[in-house]
């Protein structure tokens, strides 16, 4: 590390410090729980917040939440958020989408925010008699691909361009990168800069990432993360730039050349786009869960397993794992709480969730490792934050398969068949392995498991004519998990 970097490192430790004691001066004595919810693309952030919130104030069916098993939920409600810089995250829409329409939701494409007050009552005799408690629960939604940016604030650009040419040229990557490594290969970095060739070259390589995110790919190292999500700095000099091949071009790059003007464009990248993202949101979260669409990348072969697991890596290399004491966290924060979830469950028989979980902590087991270290408490867990499918038995040749019902979104094929998002069917989806490292062999074959989007459910009604809330399974022992001690 640099002495700039260090100086730049120590910087931000100080306002991070500043921020947090300012922070805890506003909380009026009730405690605050910042909470990040992330994950690649797809992963199903936006369906965990808005099944989260909708459980939680309509009285859902929580068993494994003890506060509520115990009934000492009094109630939960939503609150105006404490940034007025930050999105709010829209939950009423969400619902209505998921509920009226039958609809999921569209994806994460920025940062958001929502604060969720939750009071309740203590399980200690004492502190029940000094009232009911109140936590502010605040929800910080973010695209999973922006954390891979983080690890860049460590790397030159000259070491950005080295890792990004070495993935394009990878066997997996090779043939959807070859656009843009021909275009690469007819400009040299000591070239004179010219903005039609930044701009060229740009577009090619975020067209590569691109293809590299699609479902028979799956692929995830995909930085730098704005790429794929502009948002309102689409066309911005800091989101037009590539990596450039350096291999021959030792020491500094001549000012006014292509590569100049390339580092240049990356370094205003880290410190206008990613820097702030880090300082005003990453370094002021408690506790964070990941999910992962561990069945995307299965059904795309060992080649998508092998990727995501390195990016879950980088993602985790940028956490701020460990404990700190309620007197110190007025000073600094850590992730002391970090959570990984294999979302889609529902899309399995509950013999194979056991093995949907090993698959996943295989894929994080690196991770997991360095945040235990640090004093982070990790689980793993397979989940459906709603749960769009029942369980029931298909008969075929005098054999009886466990099968899975729902109502495939329109367009979906099963064996050939396109649904029109109305005809409910049986499907045997497969079944893992029993060993997950069977699947990590590069030379097994992809797929095993048949992955099809169903259409959210029609949530129950009972006798009485009152509607259920979103089923699930296992979102309850997500929320003991990553805040079942803050109700204690």
């Amino acid at each position: 590390m640099t002495q700039r970097s260090l100086l730049t490192r120590l910087t931000d430790e100080v306002r991070h410090s500043l921020d947090n004691l300012a922070e805890t001066a506003g909380s009026l004595g009730t405690p605050t729980l910042r909470i990040g919810v992330t994950g690649l693309s797809r992963a199903g952030k936006t369906v965990f917040i808005t099944a989260l919130v909708h459980n939680l104030v309509h009285g859902g069916r929580l068993p494994l939440l003890e506060a509520a098993a115990g009934g000492r939920l009094a109630r939960a409600y939503l609150e105006p958020q404490p940034d007025d810089n930050v999105p709010r995250f829209d939950v009423e829409a969400h619902v209505d989408t998921l509920l009226k329409e039958r609809i999921w939701p569209q994806s994460t494409r920025q940062v958001s925010e929502l604060r969720l007050t939750i009071e309740f009552e203590s399980a200690h005799f004492l502190s029940r008699t000094l009232g009911r408690g109140k936590l502010h629960l605040d929800i910080v939604d973010y695209p999973g691909e922006w954390l891979l940016d983080l690890p860049l604030l460590d790397k030159d650009f000259r070491s950005f361009s080295a890792e990004a040419l070495t993935r394009a040229r990878e066997s997996g990557r090779a043939e959807i990168s070859a656009d843009y490594l021909a275009a690469l290969a007819e400009t040299g970095p000591q070239a004179e800069a010219d903005e039609q060739d930044a701009r060229r070259l740009a577009g090619l390589y975020t067209t590569y990432l691109r293809a590299c995110r699609e479902d028979e790919r799956a692929l995830s190292m995909l930085p730098p993360g704005r790429f794929l999500m502009p948002g309102d700095l689409e066309g911005s000099p800091a989101l037009t730039f590539a990596p450039l091949d350096l291999g021959g071009h030792d020491g500094p790059l001549r000012p006014g050349s292509l590569g100049a003007m390339m580092e240049r464009r990356y370094e205003a990248y880290k410190k206008h786009i990613v820097r702030p993202f880090f300082h005003d949101h990453f370094a002021r979260l408690d506790r964070q869960i990941v999910l992962v669409d561990a069945l995307n990348a299965l059904n795309a072969g060992a080649g998508a397993l092998a990727d995501l697991e390195i990016a879950l890596a980088e993602i985790l290399a940028a956490f701020r794992p460990g404990k700190v004491s309620r007197l110190f966290s007025i000073f600094t924060r850590r992730i002391d709480r970090i959570l990984f979830a294999a979302t889609k469950a529902d899309h399995l028989n509950r013999s194979d969730h056991d093995r949907l979980e090993a698959i996943l902590r295989r894929l994080v087991a690196r991770a997991i490792e360095r945040a235990e270290y640090s004093g982070a408490d990790v689980e793993v867990l397979a989940l459906a934050a709603i749960r769009a499918t029942r369980e029931a038995s298909l008969s075929h040749g005098g054999e009886t398969m466990p099968a899975i019902l729902g109502t495939p979104l329109s367009g979906e094929r099963v064996n050939g068949e396109t649904y029109d998002g109305k005809t409910e069917i049986a499907l045997f989806p497969g079944d893992l392995p029993d060993d997950p490292a069977a699947i990590f062999d590069a030379k097994a074959p992809a797929g095993g498991v048949r992955f099809v989007r169903f259409r959210p459910p029609e949530l129950q009604v009972t006798a009485e004519g009152v509607k259920l809330s979103l089923p699930h399974i296992r979102l309850d022992r997500a929320l003991q998990f990553l805040i079942g001690d803050r109700l204690a």
